[in-house]
């Protein structure tokens, strides 16, 4: 069984003006996420900012985030690292923790070989029984996943059970799922890509748009898993322009700005992220006006 269908949240991490984690408003980000009908929340991750946390407190934001859910949905964390001692400590503490899955990104900079790719997952899935869903980014970390390798470790390994596929090559997913025979919990890692990949057999997305409208992006994925696509592809286009300006500039910039602008205290980006350009973050409001979102 999958740790989760439909949409999860990729969420962010609310700072306050000092930048340390604003928690209690990292629990109303949360309840507004489960109220309007998010199905998974995925913490510390690229858009949780994690690369520009300490493992301490990243593991004290994990717990948070468990705590504040209690059993509401499941919460899948973080545990990444170019370096595989590093992500096997993540994955560790976050299991005694009490996560129902470990979202893993490929190592980033180090530009592991495939056979690196297939050490390193396993290395990491010998720490716990926490189901662990690969994170295929080489947008951001320089690495890809290929097809083949995806298949060897979801066959191979009892708790490497998914893939968030954010490589935007939908050829690249054809061929996971055929080199799988559809046995692997395929996930979106872009919101513009969210029907193609149901298409092909997706359990879902793991969503930056969720942050902002999470009750649309839960129905693009419900509607199509019970068979009315003509809605799933309605709500994908109408989220397209929303989608777009969301990733104008790296995520998370844009996210915690519109999100500010929706009334949470996400506090800045840290860095060497910066702040959103201004003439950007005004075409993204205009959207998100068009939309009646603000």
């Amino acid at each position: 069984m999958a740790i989760f269908e439909g949409a999860g949240v990729a969420l962010i991490t609310p700072f306050n003006a000092d930048g340390s984690v604003n928690y209690s408003e990292l629990e109303r980000v949360i309840d507004f996420q489960i109220e309007e009908g998010t199905d998974s929340i995925i913490i510390c991750g690229t858009t949780g900012e994690a690369s520009t946390m300490s493992h301490d407190e990243q593991l004290d934001v994990v717990k948070a985030c468990v705590d504040h859910v209690a059993g509401r949905v499941p919460v899948i964390a973080g545990a990444g690292s170019n370096c595989t001692r590093e992500a096997e400590y993540l994955a560790r503490k976050s299991s005694d923790i009490g996560v129902d899955g470990l979202l893993v990104v490929t190592p980033y900079y180090n530009k592991a070989t495939q056979g690196g790719l297939v050490k390193y997952y396993t290395e990491i899935a010998k720490c716990s029984d926490t189901p662990i869903i690969m994170y295929n980014v080489p947008g951001r970390t320089g690495c890809n996943i290929a097809p083949a390798t995806a298949a060897k470790l979801v066959k191979e390994v009892d708790t490497i059970v998914g893939i968030k596929e954010a490589s935007g090559n939908i050829s690249q997913v054809a061929d996971i799922m055929n080199l799988t025979q559809g046995d692997i919990d395929l996930y979106s890692g872009n919101d513009d890509q969210i029907v193609p990949i149901l298409s092909l057999g997706g359990k879902g997305v793991i969503s930056v748009l969720s942050n902002v409208v999470p009750k649309d992006t839960h129905e693009i994925v419900a509607s199509y898993l019970r068979g009315d696509v003509k809605t799933s592809r309605e709500l994908q286009l109408k989220y397209i322009d929303l989608c777009h300006a969301l990733f104008c500039e790296v995520n998370p910039i844009p996210v915690k700005r519109a999100m500010a602008e929706m009334g949470y205290c996400c506090g800045a980006v840290r860095g060497p992220l910066t702040e959103m350009e201004e003439p950007n973050a005004q075409k993204m409001i205009a959207i998100m006006k068009e939309l009646n979102i603000l």
